[in-house]
Parts: C-alpha cells; sequence; structure tokens
C-alpha cells in the first residue's frame, strides 16, 4: 500500500503525538506550591486505592448524600504515572504518595535504581511522633507497604513483613501477614519467622474484636488484624462484614485513641478492598467499601475538630481501577442506581461461597433456570416482567450471557482466549456476569479489570489545606505533606540502603 508524502508526514506525526500523550512526563523544575507555616502536629493521610472521580460520583449517586472527603475546602486533581508505565500500579504510586519518589512498577520504597528513600511516615517518627498504618487488605500490600518498607519486588512480603518488625511505628491495623515464613522463598534474608519478630520487637498481637476495643494507649505497640481474614489476608468487603468483625472506621478510630500524644503523630488509612472490587467490576461491592472508608474519615474529622489548628487531613487515590464510566450504552442518558441496592453480598462472598456450594451438590444435574432463584435472592435480577420498566429485570440478550456464563462456571472452563478475557477477566464467569448485568441495568459501564491512567481527585482540610488545591503529580503530595510537618520538601535518602535480593 503506497502513501502520499503528506499522507506520510501526518502520520508521523500522529504517531509521535500519542507516544507524546501516552508516555509518563514531568516536570522536574516546575514550582510546587508548599505550605510555610506553622507545622501541623496531627497529621492523615487517606488513600482510597482504585478510587478515581467515577467511584466518587457513583457512590454520591447510590446515596444520595454527599462524601465527607468532597466536602473538604481544598480539591485538586493529581496525576498517577509511574516512572516506567502510564498505568501506574499499587507499589509505585504508594511509594510516590509516602516518599516523593518515582519508581518503576512494582517497587516499594525506592528509586528505580534501587536507592531506598525515606517515607514521610518514617520521617514522622524520626521526629518523634508517633505513627500508624491501617489498611483493608493484608498490612503488607503495596499501599501499606510503602510507608516503612524497601524492597524491589513487591511480592517479597516475608521481607516486607519483618521491615513491618523494625519499623518501630506504634500502631498496624486491618488486615493480616501474607508470607511470614517466606514459603515463596522469594528472600535471601531469612531471620526467622516474622511474626515472631513482631512480637519480639514489642508489638501486641490482637484479632478478637472484644481485646481490640478495650485497647488502651498505655497497652502499647499494637498490630491488629480481625479474626476473619476473607481473601488473601484482607478485611471482609464492607457488604460481608459480621458484627464481630473489626471495620475499617473502628480500625482508624482506634489508631487515633492509641496515637494521641503530645508529640502527635501520623496515620495513613488504606481503603484497599475499592480497588479490589473495581478489579472485579462490582460496584455495589466498591459502593460499600467507598462508604466505609468514608466514615473511616469521619474519624479523623472528629478529631481535627477537636484540634482544629494542629491538624491536616489529606483524602487521595492511587489510581482508577475498572475504567467505570457513568453512563452505559444499554440505558443511554439512564442511571438507576437503586437497582443496586438489592445486591445484598460481594462477588466475592458469592463465588466463594454460593457458586462453590452450588457446584459441589449440583454439579451435572442443575440447569441455569434451577439457579435463577439464587440470583434473585442475592442480586435481586428478576426473570420476568418488563425489562423497559424495571431495571432489574434481565434482557433476553442478557439471558444468553448469564446462561453462557453459567455453563462455564459449571464446566470449570479455565479462562484463556483473550476474547472470553474481556468478557470474565480472571474470575468466575457467572459471578462476573451478574454483577456487568446489574451494574449496566444500574447505568454504570466497565472498561478493564485492572488500573487506568485517569487523575484522581486529592482533597484537604486543615493546617495547610489550601496547598492540595490546583492540578499536580502524585508526587507532590508528598512534598506538600512534609512542608505541613515542618520539614524539608524534597526526596530524602534512607539511611539504611542495604537491598533486598529480588527474585
Amino acid at each position: 500500500m503506497r502513501f502520499s508524502n503528506k499522507l506520510r508526514v501526518l502520520m508521523a506525526l500522529m504517531v509521535c503525538a500519542a507516544f507524546m500523550a501516552a508516555a509518563p512526563a514531568y516536570a522536574k523544575d516546575k514550582k510546587v506550591r508548599v505550605y510555610k507555616g506553622k507545622p501541623a502536629k496531627y497529621v492523615f493521610l487517606f488513600i482510597g486505592d482504585g478510587m478515581g472521580l467515577p467511584q466518587k460520583g457513583a457512590t454520591e449517586a447510590f446515596t444520595g448524600e454527599q462524601l465527607i472527603m468532597n466536602s473538604f475546602p481544598a480539591q485538586g486533581m493529581t496525576t498517577t504515572f509511574a516512572a516506567d508505565r502510564f498505568i501506574t500500579g499499587s507499589a509505585a504510586s504508594a511509594t510516590s504518595i509516602a516518599s516523593g519518589q518515582k519508581t518503576n512498577i512494582g517497587m516499594l520504597g525506592m528509586a528505580p535504581n534501587q536507592k531506598h528513600v525515606k517515607s514521610i511516615a518514617e520521617m514522622a517518627k524520626a521526629d518523634g511522633k508517633k505513627v500508624g498504618i491501617v489498611s483493608s487488605v493484608s498490612i503488607d500490600h503495596a499501599t501499606p507497604a510503602a510507608f516503612y518498607a524497601h524492597v524491589p519486588t513487591r511480592g517479597q512480603y516475608y521481607d516486607i513483613d519483618v521491615a513491618l518488625s523494625e519499623s518501630d511505628f506504634d500502631f498496624f491495623g486491618g488486615g493480616g501477614l501474607k508470607d511470614v515464613t517466606n514459603k515463596k522463598k522469594n528472600s535471601k534474608n531469612y531471620k526467622g519467622n516474622a511474626l515472631e519478630l513482631i512480637k519480639n520487637a514489642g508489638y501486641n498481637v490482637v484479632t478478637d474484636k472484644d481485646e481490640f476495643m478495650a485497647l488502651k494507649p498505655a497497652d502499647g505497640k499494637v498490630i491488629s488484624w480481625n479474626a476473619w481474614l476473607q481473601d488473601s489476608k484482607a478485611l471482609p468487603y464492607a457488604m460481608d462484614m459480621r458484627p464481630q468483625d473489626i471495620t475499617l472506621p473502628e480500625f482508624t478510630a482506634k489508631a487515633i485513641e492509641m496515637l494521641d500524644n503530645s508529640k502527635g503523630f501520623f496515620l495513613m488509612v488504606e481503603g484497599g478492598k475499592i480497588d479490589w472490587a473495581c478489579h472485579a467490576n462490582d460496584a455495589a461491592a466498591f459502593i460499600q467499601n467507598t462508604i466505609a472508608f468514608d466514615n473511616s474519615i469521619a474519624k479523623a474529622v472528629e478529631f481535627a475538630k477537636k484540634h482544629p489548628e494542629e491538624t491536616l487531613i489529606v483524602v487521595t487515590g492511587d489510581h482508577e481501577c475498572g475504567g467505570l464510566t457513568l453512563g452505559f450504552a444499554g440505558t443511554k442518558y439512564g442511571s438507576y442506581y437503586d437497582a443496586l441496592k438489592p445486591q445484598t453480598i460481594s462477588f466475592q462472598q458469592f463465588s466463594d461461597q454460593v457458586v462453590k456450594l452450588w457446584k459441589e451438590e449440583h454439579k451435572g444435574n442443575a440447569s441455569f433456570e434451577d439457579f435463577q432463584p439464587t440470583i434473585t435472592h442475592f442480586f435481586g435480577l428478576e426473570f420476568e416482567g418488563d425489562a423497559k420498566k424495571n431495571p432489574l429485570v434481565v434482557k433476553d440478550y442478557q439471558l444468553a450471557m448469564l446462561k453462557e456464563a453459567y455453563g462455564r462456571t459449571m464446566n470449570d472452563e479455565k479462562i484463556k482466549d483473550p476474547e472470553l478475557y474481556n468478557l470474565y477477566g480472571e474470575y468466575d464467569p457467572l459471578t462476573v456476569t451478574i454483577t456487568h448485568v446489574l451494574n449496566n441495568n444500574a447505568g454504570l459501564g466497565w472498561t478493564s479489570y485492572k488500573h487506568t491512567g485517569v487523575p484522581v481527585a486529592t482533597s484537604a482540610m486543615g493546617v495547610g489545606s489550601s496547598s492540595f488545591n490546583g492540578y499536580y503529580d502524585n508526587i507532590d503530595i508528598a512534598y506538600k505533606i512534609m512542608a505541613v510537618m515542618g520539614m524539608t520538601p524534597k526526596v530524602h535518602a534512607a539511611i539504611n540502603n542495604a537491598e533486598f535480593a529480588a527474585n
């Protein structure tokens, strides 16, 4: 095929423009607006993992109320790219937020050349403040680990657990620990069972809710996780929690109680399962977890009202997840978020328990029609009625999709074909098809099972909060917080620069 010279030039310019739009770029010499007044005594940083503007917007549309984080006086927009990829991951993004250092995908607490950098949590501890880390996923997962660990690969959970034991931070709460015995064999620096190292470092390990609620500051350093860890050592999804479970707001409130002291504190709280629900394209699950996250922020706001001249609260996301759109082709301009309210169980609980039990009891001798009442019970979808008047009624083409997915689930079909991946991702075909049908009928669309590169919102209230207005990169969040804490806003090299060996 031949092209004219003008067309060749036009094509070259288009390719160049597309590359420039996708490639990470950041002006190192640009001026960053930072606070220059009296340092804050208490600093809160809330990170909604996977929480972009669509997630916040959908949650407000669902509840009919403004999120507390959206009521803050300072509102900014934040870019999220990694050093080596436009669409970031939690490790690279959390490292940027925690230290001001751009790094590669998968790296924690270090620059791309593996030089260790100090997090704002470590700096706060060195400055005499107490420090707490809370997350709804495992406490050694990428986002929380970026504040106390320095490893080239986020999957080095054993090394991260050892780093936790050596951090001397005062409070860890939420999910559990993923590899205290180095089962993955990806550490060449084995020091013994990491949980024993944590105990030997003076931490009280608490998993019972009554014992947790009774904790007092005099009890010293604490690491606590919920007794039931639903998946990958994480807290249950908010909609699956039982009365005996410790919620993210309860972990946050207890952290504040345990950390409060005359020298002040730094507390990072992550809403990690917002991201996980979005990976699975489950709108009801991410909405309920966003509500729990916002209720955690409310605990900080309560504290700030008692210390208005000494407190900073910052809320951000590390990236958007799922490519969520507040609108779906099938509903045109229609939005019916009430259709999400009958869902009473997360995708995880449904696939792990309901679908698993059904397969065990009915494999080979139960039709999709037999399973329909179960879908109606847990998700509210109906198989009779007028789909034009009721968004919960399954349309004919959706019924065909559900039947096909049911067959794949019952036959334990492995999803390897790229076309099928677009339909189901890496999730149970039936479960993800149910959430797709429900979400689409509510007026929500998904484009990905992974992260996206859109900017996220950052909001702030309290001391120095006005510096968080505007449009800036995620490394600037670290610089701005450093300035509010009275520290030089730059990347700080860690004193201990020993490197752990990766796989």
